[in-house]
């Protein structure tokens, strides 16, 4: 029998609830997006103030399952036939361009002793979090727009690369022991991706018929894709995160043109309203709030950090997109290219975890992290209403 805490998971469950209900409840000016509120709450919950919530073996495997799902939806929000040409090819420029920035500004702190591994840190620097700026997106209008289309594009880079990079770094084989396994590991997710766009051709008209039973086999079959394709890439010696991500892309392939807004619907309550909440909480939880305000210096490296993701993930979005993009749409495109929460909380768990981050430099950055994602979109936003109502 596995000892469970319900207690600590009864209050994770109603800080998760709770944390929905104030975002709903928000005017939209101040609109915050729900995993700022979700980890905010695991902070209050834990041991550095409330201590009401303390994660067991149970509880943290949950939130194993919403880190999976996390990254699930970061790889089926890519739609790669709406970016490909340009938008791609610039997104890919400017994340190579903001890795050698964030690899240069994090070897800096290293050098001063701020942190342990630069890699890592800047690996957390060069990330964006496109599945969090998407319901912003979409209430603005800005989904459909061309500004859109290149933050998709950005968006895709800045998850897929951060995930590709650590699951090199993690892995103790060779450069070329790498290669291979990666190699083994897309032909496999591509055949896998050829049998889903088939299987699905068929059985369309099945899938849809189910969606409003009990049996719900196109929601099963997607949550089967997530853990297969992560336990594939965990026996194969590659990180869980990027199994994850690989499903999140194939599901979007095999689904691609055709009408899947029920679909997404479920499939977004399933991951959104249970699993990844738990992530978020418990990652709250373990946020060393007593370790970031006891050190002036670490402190410090907050509003430092905050900077710094402008800087890597801003400036190339400005420079590189200076001729498809005007003013107010590439700097809308260098905010909302900063905002950073989800795998800057993803990467900094792991790294503390192997050892490889002090709890203070993760506190740091995820602090930063939620700084960002409370401000820059709201900035982006003010910026895009400035633009759109000035004479051309």
């Amino acid at each position: 029998m596995v000892s469970v805490d319900t207690g600590s998971f009864l209050v994770i469950v109603v800080a998760g609830a709770l944390a929905a209900l104030v975002s709903g409840l928000l005017p939209e000016r101040a609109q915050v997006p729900t995993v700022v509120l979700e980890v905010l709450a695991g902070i209050l919950i834990g041991p550095d103030l409330l201590h009401l919530a303390d994660p067991d073996q149970f509880i943290e495997f949950f939130a194993s399952l919403g880190l999976g799902m996390l990254f699930f939806f970061a790889g089926y929000e890519i739609d790669f036939a709406r970016i490909r040409g340009a938008p791609l090819r610039l997104a890919a420029l400017g994340w190579i361009l903001g890795l050698v920035l964030a690899f240069a500004l994090a070897g800096l702190l290293s050098l001063t002793g701020f942190v342990i591994s630069f890699v890592f840190t800047g690996a957390a620097l060069a990330t964006t979090t496109i599945g969090t700026l998407i319901p912003i997106l979409r209430d603005a209008g800005e989904l459909r727009s061309r500004m859109g289309t290149y933050l998709l594009a950005a968006g895709a880079a800045g998850e897929f690369g951060p995930i590709l990079l650590i699951t090199f770094v993690f892995s103790t084989k060779t450069t070329l022991s790498n290669a291979m396994v990666l190699l083994l590991f897309v032909a496999i997710g591509a055949a896998a991706a050829v049998l889903a766009m088939r299987g699905v051709g068929r059985g369309w008209r099945l899938f849809e018929r189910t969606l409003e039973t009990s049996s719900q086999p196109a929601i099963r079959l997607a949550v089967v894709t997530v853990f297969a394709l992560g336990a594939l890439a965990a026996s194969l010696g590659l990180d869980v995160l990027l199994g994850g991500f690989v499903a999140g892309v194939i599901v979007r392939l095999a689904l691609r043109g055709r009408e899947v807004r029920v679909f997404e619907s479920k499939l977004t309550a399933v991951g959104y309203g249970f699993f990844i909440p738990f992530f978020f909480i418990v990652s709250g939880i373990a946020f060393n709030l007593d370790a970031l305000v006891s050190s002036p210096e670490r402190l410090l490296l907050v509003p430092v950090f905050l900077v710094m993701f402008l800087v890597v993930r801003g400036v190339p979005a400005l420079v590189l997109c200076r001729n498809v993009l005007d003013r107010s749409e590439r700097v809308a495109l260098a905010l909302f290219s900063a905002t950073q929460l989800p795998l800057v909380v993803a990467i900094t768990t792991i790294a503390v975890q192997e050892g490889h981050m002090r709890d203070s430099t993760a506190a740091s950055l995820v602090g930063a992290a939620i700084l960002s994602t409370m401000i820059f979109p709201l900035v982006a936003l003010r910026v895009r209403r400035v633009g759109l109502s000035s004479p051309a």
